[in-house]
């Protein structure tokens, strides 16, 4: 299987897991720190994975990542609950249904699944 799994920087490991795992019910597949501050951590839902680098220097910042559901809806409720989301999902004209969280780094998921026929917008 070949799979690409985006790095994303932050700030503050600590403060990344807090985040992803207790606001967005990602589990920790590895962690390197020394600290607990700086360091690796790898993350999974499902078959979405991700890797926080803190401080990732030298790649740039404010990454966007897009991440690919099948119900955009149900992501929106539930992280909704817990973190704090721009605007509700939307169809879009090229044929998918989005919205998108900012974690506490700046960096943008953009979730995407597939339009619903009884919401035009």
């Amino acid at each position: 299987m070949e799979r690409a799994i985006p790095i994303l920087p932050a700030d503050d490991l600590h403060t990344a897991r807090d985040f992803y795992v207790d606001g967005l019910g990602f589990t920790v597949t590895f962690e390197v720190s020394d600290d607990g501050t700086t360091g690796l951590l790898g993350l999974e839902r499902g078959t979405l994975r991700l890797t926080i680098d803190a401080p990732m220097s030298g790649h740039g910042r404010e990454a966007c990542v897009s991440l690919e559901v099948d119900d955009a809806d149900a992501y929106y409720e539930e992280w909704g609950r817990r973190v704090r989301i721009g605007g509700p999902p939307q169809n879009e004209s090229w044929g998918a249904r989005t919205f998108n969280v900012i974690d506490p780094a700046g960096n943008t998921l953009f979730v995407m699944g597939p339009t619903r026929q009884s919401d035009s917008g």
